[in-house]
């Protein structure tokens, strides 16, 4: 029996190529399937077309924008997942959604090889495969580019001699991967870290630079979930999309970095995420006001635990399983609403409130009304501080030692 390749497709030169040469170099049948992640772009049933025009045995484009926004985007809101304290996790969080549909593909249509375009320099082909060997460790993996060391100018080569139906003839400078949580910048000129970015290389964001008027936006939180934008109830994937929209067209969501690849390399990256750094900003704010001082504490390790687990490629792994567990029971009261300014490339809280808020009025004054017992005070600061004043009484007995 003819054995068959389950190829994570794009549309573009790569994958397409991939189709004929997969099946030249493995003799086995190939199995085209492509996630819609809110990439944007073709039209789902072109590229479906596209994968049977090059020679897939079969072509399947799957609709995952809701499921991405909720079971993907929506905890690493309520993660706060910034890698590096900075980057929203564009890529890796769409990687274990792809991972997942192609496993699927493989059990729907008898596939015993699996396929991605990554190279051996980037995190995903960690991702991809990690999350393979997790979900489905029975199926092989063939990487073209890194198994293969196939370049572009071999792609274009074989595309053209066999007269594949895609188009060679134009080369963006950038590498680019995008969806509706972001979208990643990479290459070209950009290697130099010298180099600043110029305003053609953005598409998510408009110049935070050019004169427009604020935009103030109020986001509803439940259980740390986004329920409503300005009053109005929706989905989560409904809350990115207006916040994409809105943030973006403030230029808020800009960032350049110089990140901590996975394989030990430093990789200078562009990234926009409007929607991604509006609602997690709103998100930290509402936490600060619901979630207890200690909890809250530990809490931010969590997070930033959480952040690498899914950067390295381990959304399915134990560990990343338990944090869930543990950022899920947090977020029992982060429930209320915060106001955001929109401006000048910044996401600005303005506002919040909450029923389940820790923030005492008459506890914090300084006015008339103050609850504050401030007679406890004076005991509370020496007992406090005794630890640290004995021991500095002790190194001053015996001369610093």
């Amino acid at each position: 029996m003819t054995e068959r390749v389950v190829l994570a497709y794009s549309g573009g030169l790569d994958t397409s190529v991939a189709i004929p040469y997969l099946a030249e170099q493995t003799g086995a049948e190939v199995i085209a399937v492509a996630v819609d992640v809110g990439q944007g772009g073709e039209d789902l049933d072109a590229i479906r077309q596209r994968a049977l025009d090059c020679g897939a045995v079969e072509s399947e484009v799957v609709d995952a924008r809701d499921e991405f926004a909720a079971d993907y985007c929506l905890p690493a809101i309520r993660a706060n997942a910034l890698y590096m304290d900075r980057y929203p996790l564009v890529s890796a969080l769409s990687r274990p959604l792809i991972v997942k549909h192609l496993v699927a593909a493989a059990r729907k249509h008898g596939g015993t090889i699996v396929s991605h375009g990554c190279t051996g320099k980037g995190n995903d082909q960690v991702r991809f495969e990690v999350g393979l060997g997790a979900l489905a460790p029975d199926l092989k993996i063939v990487a073209p580019a890194r198994d293969f060391a196939w370049t572009r100018d071999k792609a274009i080569a074989f595309a053209e001699e066999k007269g594949l139906p895609i188009d060679v003839s134009t080369k963006s400078p950038y590498s680019i991967d995008q969806n509706l949580w972001g979208r990643a910048v990479e290459t070209g000129f950009l290697e130099d870290i010298w180099n600043a970015p110029v305003e053609d290389l953005y598409s998510y964001t408009s110049d935070p630079a050019e004169p427009r008027d604020a935009d103030e936006v109020v986001v509803t939180f439940d259980a740390g979930v986004p329920v409503a934008v300005d009053g109005e109830t929706v989905t989560p994937y409904q809350a990115i999309l207006e916040l994409n929209r809105r943030a973006g067209a403030q230029g808020v969501g800009r960032l350049d970095m110089v990140e901590d690849r996975l394989v030990g390399i430093k990789s200078r990256e562009v990234y926009e995420a409007p929607g991604a750094i509006a609602l997690i900003t709103a998100h930290q704010e509402l936490e600060a006001v619901t979630v207890e001082r200690d909890l809250a504490r530990f809490k931010k390790g969590v997070d930033q635990r959480w952040g690498e687990l899914v950067y390295d490629g381990l959304w399915f792994s134990p560990l990343k399983d338990s944090l869930d567990a543990f950022i899920d029971d947090t977020q029992r009261h982060v429930s209320g609403e915060v106001r955001l300014t929109l401006h000048g490339g910044r996401a600005t809280v303005t506002g919040r409130r909450s029923e389940a808020s820790l923030y005492d009025f008459g506890m914090a004054t300084y006015d008339t009304g103050d609850t504050f017992d401030q007679s406890l005070a004076k005991g509370f600061v020496q007992l406090w501080g005794l630890p640290s004043k004995m021991a500095a009484a002790r190194d001053a007995r015996l001369g610093g030692a």
